[in-house]
This record gives C-alpha cells, structure tokens and sequence, in this order.
C-alpha cells in the first residue's frame, strides 16, 4: 500500500467530506492506494488527526503508477485560485 499527503488551502466554497460536510481553510489531503486497486481519499484539517473521507474520491486504479497523478490532480483541483468574473 502507499501513501501520499499534501497540504493546501481549500476554495471558499470548501471540501465536501462524508462524515461533517463542508470543511474549509487549511487542510491536508491523503490518498491511499491498496494492492487491489483502491484508492482512498481523505482530508482533515492541517495538523488535526481525525481524517474525513472526500465525497466522491474514492476510486479504483489499474496501475500503481498513476496514484501520484491522481493524487496531484485532486490536489490541484482542491487547491486552485477561484474563477475571476467580470
């Protein structure tokens, strides 16, 4: 199994997780991957220790190699500047 964590500053609109809803501000986020494929993803707030499954992010990979690209899009896409309008 392997495991990698990011730390990043979620959207205004926060990081819908399974057990509490919404959480916002400074959090990090974990994915897991196991030796059938699954990978998990979490987020807590930065430095907490309880972990929050993110709703949706849960998925199946079939090769080991592509947990750190999924795990650095998730990041990305969690962490990304708001659109501007106008």
């Amino acid at each position: 199994m392997g495991e990698l964590t990011s730390k990043l500053t979620a959207l205004p609109g926060g990081v819908m997780t399974d057990e509490v809803g919404v959480i916002t501000g400074d959090l990090e986020l974990r994915t897991r991957y196991d030796d059938d494929g699954t990978l998990t993803t979490e987020v807590r707030y930065d430095g907490a220790e309880e972990w929050y499954g993110l709703t949706g992010g849960d998925c199946k990979l079939y090769d080991e190699r592509d947990h750190e690209t999924v795990h650095t899009v998730l990041r990305n896409v969690l962490h990304r500047a708001p659109i501007e309008t106008g």
